[in-house]
């Protein structure tokens, strides 16, 4: 949930990139622009979604999601929150169905703006050692030992959402839940990327280097 072109490739961003593979595997184009969001309607697993980037700040997400919940006004069971947290061990899935924002700002807001904490959300790991302060490293590249990991984050998460969608959030909870990738040596990453389209938009959507290696 980052709009500045500075934010596009940083972890921070972790959910946008997810989002974009979604609507890539599914042929769905956010390309809409409706309460103050990147929208996109298509069918996954039969059902209808839409799919929702807010382009306000980040801290401000909720006056998006506020818009989107007052003019469809879903079940909220049915809104799921995908993004970046800091508190998770860096790649790891979490998927929960309620809670409190924990220390995402986007979250926090998203929560005060429709003034409930009952709707799934997939929560995807970036946490790890850092030698900077919090706003630098969320809003920091991948290095290039972590863009493996997170590769494969992106296509959990994807799968997860894909589940919640089709199978509902306990069984999704039951698959993704508890499961940890480590970092990979690179070596084969060409070979990947040449068999997997997907793969290769997401490296290219993480390809700003961080700048803590150089700290």
């Amino acid at each position: 949930m980052c709009i500045r072109d500075r934010y596009e490739n940083t972890r921070h961003n972790i959910g946008f990139i997810t989002v974009d593979q979604l609507a890539e595997k599914h042929g769905i184009r956010i390309n809409k622009i409706k309460h103050k969001a990147l929208v996109g309607e298509g069918i996954i697993s039969g059902h209808k979604v839409l799919l929702v980037k807010p382009q306000t700040y980040m801290n401000l997400s909720g006056q998006s999601v506020r818009e989107v919940v007052a003019y469809y006004k879903p079940d909220l069971f049915n809104l799921i929150v995908v993004y970046d947290d800091v508190d998770l061990p860096m790649g790891r899935i979490r998927i929960r169905p309620s809670g409190s924002a924990g220390t995402h700002n986007g979250m926090r807001s998203i929560i005060y703006d429709i003034q409930r904490e009952d709707f799934p959300r997939v929560r995807i790991g970036i946490g790890g050692e850092r030698k900077m302060r919090l706003a630098d490293y969320v809003t920091g590249g991948f290095r290039k030992e972590e863009k493996k990991l997170m590769e494969d984050a992106v296509l959990r998460a994807v799968s997860a959402l894909e589940c919640i969608i089709e199978k509902g959030i306990q069984q999704a909870m039951n698959e993704y839940n508890g499961k940890e990738l480590v970092l990979r040596k690179a070596g084969n990453g060409a070979n990947e990327e040449a068999g997997n389209p997907g793969r290769k938009k997401i490296n290219e959507a993480m390809k700003k280097e961080d700048s803590e290696k150089n700290d």
